[in-house]
């Protein structure tokens, strides 16, 4: 009888094992999913070119020495307790002032946070009830559809145009608002394209955020890393009237993704922020602090030297010039100039970007990440790459990539 036993309590496990919430179903996340993959064939002993990950670090970048200094100092000085919820009063200060520089005018509160993911979360959290959405920028970062899954709102993506630079298609977005719409987002410089919003698609997306009341969230943390001297404009430096949280931090511009060190600006009317601003503050308030010793280092980042970032661009205009060259001699693989950040998300002709991604990893060692990870237009397909690599890493890598992709194409 024990096989009995054994069957019926194999069957009372199967009924009572422990459910993880629906909301986590939706989320994907394919920068890291592909690691997964990655991994195996790296120990194989294959050659990896990484070109996934947006971590400067893991390349030849550093972190400034004086921002390292700073807040070994702070941590010496035993500045290692909590710190307010909102942040300490000199990164506050220096996160206006630097916001005042952009041009952003009636602000009404700044908070620092554990990374501008905590910042854009708990804003989005703070907004949005069961059934809202949001628009969200297609193609854009994972991070906020994972956070659209985690709040069970209705997806409502808004398309950037690729045969127009990836600027935002405003007319989609002016289609796509709807009763239960109540936020725009906007990455600026954008994630995974590179591009750059102008001026005019700018001012055209603030006119529908004030007609319709939506807070525009301004994903800004790429701001200082701009090629070609191209203009960048912060959203809500355009109109006062305008409500915007613009959030940024010390992950990519001052080259310390790992310190997770982020901040919001909210500006706009207060008669209509004030209590949005509030429950934004009652959720700091609950998960008590951000890092408090590593906050010192935001006023020397953003009021002092900032060679590094001139050094940084030189680099990276650099190696995407050398990504440009090399995908305009791959047949079959074209690309929108980046104006900013450090990503490319060259378009290719082949039916599945995750088939041909992972074949490519699996058969050169080269790792990108499918553009289905940060969507796209039906019937178009891309890869995302990072172009913080050497130019030596580059070149070798493009000319495995370009190899692979004739032969692969030659098997559709």
């Amino acid at each position: 009888m024990d096989w009995v036993y054994l069957f019926f309590w194999r069957i009372s496990l199967a009924l009572n094992y422990i459910k993880p919430a629906r909301r986590t179903e939706k989320i994907k996340y394919a920068i890291r999913d592909i690691i997964v993959l990655a991994d195996e064939v790296a120990k194989t002993g294959m050659k990896m070119h990484y070109l996934n990950i947006g971590d400067p670090n893991v390349y030849d970048f550093e972190t400034p020495s004086k921002l390292v200094e700073i807040v070994h100092k702070a941590m010496l000085e035993n500045k290692n307790g909590y710190s307010p919820s909102s942040g300490i009063p000199i990164a506050i200060d220096a996160i206006k002032e630097d916001a005042k520089n952009k041009g952003i005018e009636n602000i009404l509160d700044v908070f620092v946070t554990t990374g501008a993911a905590e910042a854009i979360e708990v804003s989005l959290t703070a907004l949005l009830n069961n059934g809202d959405n949001f628009l969200m920028p297609t193609p854009g970062y994972p991070l906020y559809t994972a956070i659209q899954a985690k709040l069970e709102c209705e997806p409502n993506p808004y398309y950037l145009d690729e045969e127009n630079g990836w600027q935002p298609d405003v007319e989609d977005i002016r289609k796509k608002v709807n009763s239960k719409t109540k936020a725009i987002i906007l990455i600026n410089p954008n994630n995974p394209t590179g591009s750059i919003a102008s001026r005019k698609v700018l001012e055209e997306i603030i006119e529908i955020a004030v007609a319709h009341n939506l807070v525009i969230i301004a994903d800004e943390i790429y701001d200082k890393l701009i090629f070609d001297d191209k203009e960048m404009i912060s959203i809500a430096s355009l109109n006062k009237e305008a409500n915007c949280i613009t959030f940024s931090g010390l992950s990519k511009n001052f080259l310390a993704p790992g310190w997770r060190i982020g901040w919001g600006v909210v500006s706009g009317k207060k008669e209509f922020m004030g209590d949005y601003v509030e429950a934004i503050n009652k959720i700091l308030r609950s998960r008590v602090s951000a890092n408090h010793p590593l906050q010192y280092a935001i006023p020397e980042a953003l009021l002092g030297d900032k060679s590094h970032i001139i050094e940084t661009i030189e680099k990276l205009q650099s190696r995407r010039n050398l990504v440009i060259d090399k995908i305009a001699k791959i047949d079959g693989i074209d690309l929108v100039q980046p104006e900013g950040a450090f990503y490319a998300f060259p378009k290719i002709d082949v039916k599945d970007d995750w088939d041909f991604c992972r074949k490519l990893l699996t058969e050169t060692g080269v790792i990108v990440v499918p553009g289905d990870g940060f969507g796209q237009k039906p019937d178009t397909k891309h890869f995302r790459i990072v172009i913080c690599p050497t130019e030596d890493v580059l070149d070798e890598a493009f000319d495995l990539l370009g190899d692979f992709y004739k032969e692969y194409r030659k098997s559709l």
